[in-house]
């Protein structure tokens, strides 16, 4: 098998992790309102109720780093496809209000399980020149999760199945979970881990099968001894010092902005947002479908770009377009307020795909990349874990109050905040970002200045 080939097989699997993260982040968007109805949850319960898989993909996302470390990135992997597996089918079978909680728990702690892990198990398996494209994968698959889990849901919710149909829409994330977890029986474990571990034989068996000759897998074999310098850096010292303050930074920033934005909100509540914008029930659902599509469509289009034009201009198209749309809907929301026409809910559903389409152009397909790459060897799972932890404890920040807060102030409110946050990160991308296309994971760490 070409190399090329064998480094795409891989990452592709890898890339599931990112699938299952997206499926399970937006099935529940299809529940809501069942979910309230049947367990009779005001709008703060509700909130907690969607926030409860965030509390989990939070905890998940600071735990995850040091059993990664210690097992590999791939058994890591395994274990998070178990426990994608063990929600689906908790969440469908759970029969009371706390049951259903613990089961969505348990997704979260997969969730931030995987996003820490499957981008950082594909930068490290990944040459440096088709890196981006490789890890955004990940980002690929997330995005493929939420049109499937949108799509699954709008299918469900046609077949007349009754109480019976939100059980199903969490149920069928069982199917792809079992086969993410077979399939990683197939892929080699990280060659930067194995050396981290002292196994440089098994490494660099991994990077013959990894480079292109083995000139190329001995330069890279090198470069990873040069750069974890295990004389000095021991893989259990302090991460947060001052040597590693600027990605630390650099990492935490990206993570707020991304849920300043508002991402996760209309993640979450799809089809409430065009509820309150006039939609009829069936119709929000298919509008769901339509986010998601357009979603995947640029992130498509990123993956074709981000190795071409850089992270840093994708993120400043992506944050022009963030302001016009949220700005958009804002102004939408504080027009017709309660009293939404044909031609108020078209705009809103224009504003909001021009804002999923610039998410995907942008945050979403440079996020995972960016954090991948600013971290040395020695504390990227740590890097990786903090990159995680900021983006989901906002999430669940956004989670908890958009319900609550929309309730209260309506629509306009809210989206004029999360379009101000994203004149600040303009701001932050053109002042401070730095560009990390075709740059090396070693040549990286010497570009930020880091020992």
């Amino acid at each position: 098998m070409k190399s090329s080939t064998f480094v795409l097989k891989n990452a592709l699997v890898a890339a599931l992790g990112g699938l299952l993260f997206g499926f399970d982040t937006a099935v529940i968007s299809g529940t809501t309102d069942t979910l309230q109805k049947l367990f009779d949850l005001s709008n703060t319960a509700l909130g907690f109720t969607v926030a409860s898989a965030l509390i989990g993909t939070i905890i998940g996302s600071i735990l995850v780093g040091w059993p990664t470390d210690k097992i590999g990135r791939r058994n890591m992997l395994m274990w998070i496809g178990m426990f994608y597996f063990v929600s689906a089918v908790g969440s469908a079978l759970a029969w009371n209000w706390i049951f259903f909680l613990i089961f969505r728990f348990v997704g979260g702690l997969a969730v931030g399980g995987a996003s820490v892990v499957s981008p950082m198990y594909i930068a490290e398996i990944s040459p440096a020149k088709t890196r981006g494209r490789l890890v955004a994968l990940a980002q690929f698959n997330i995005v493929l999760g939420i049109l499937l889990a949108f799509l699954s849901n709008y299918i469900i919710s046609t077949m007349k199945l009754g109480a019976w149909e939100w059980r199903w829409m969490f149920g069928v994330e069982a199917f792809p979970a079992a086969a993410f977890f077979l399939l990683l029986f197939f892929n080699p474990y990280s060659p930067r881990w194995l050396m981290a571990r002292g196994r440089n034989q098994e490494a660099r068996k991994v990077l013959l099968r990894l480079a292109k000759d083995p000139a190329e897998a001995d330069a890279e074999l090198a470069a990873i001894q040069e750069s974890l310098d295990l004389d000095h850096h021991r893989m259990n010292e302090p991460f947060y010092a001052r040597k590693y303050l600027k990605p630390i930074l650099l990492a935490f920033l990206i993570a707020f902005f991304n849920q300043a934005s508002g991402i996760n909100a209309l993640i979450y509540y799809a089809p409430r947002i065009f509820k309150m914008a006039g939609a009829a029930a069936g119709s929000a659902m298919l509008q769901a479908v339509i986010i998601g599509l357009t979603n995947l469509i640029f992130t498509m289009l990123a993956l074709a770009a981000i190795d071409h034009f850089g992270r840093k201009k994708l993120m400043l198209a992506g944050s022009v377009g963030y302001i016009i749309s949220l700005s958009t809907a804002s102004w939408a929301f504080f027009t017709f307020g309660t009293e939404f026409t044909a031609a108020g809910g078209a705009i809103v559903l224009g504003a909001l795909i021009l804002f999923i389409a610039s998410h995907a152009f942008g945050q979403g397909a440079v996020i995972w990349v960016f954090i991948s790459e600013i971290f040395p060897n020695r504390v990227r799972a740590r890097g990786q874990a903090l990159g995680s932890f900021t983006h989901w404890a906002f999430a669940a920040i956004s989670s908890q109050t958009f319900p609550m807060i929309a309730g209260r102030f309506g629509g306009g409110g809210i989206f004029a905040v999360y379009a101000f946050m994203m004149v600040l990160q303009l701001i932050w991308v053109i002042f401070v970002m730095p560009e990390t296309k075709r740059i090396s994971l070693e040549e990286m760490q010497k570009k930020l200045g880091i020992e």
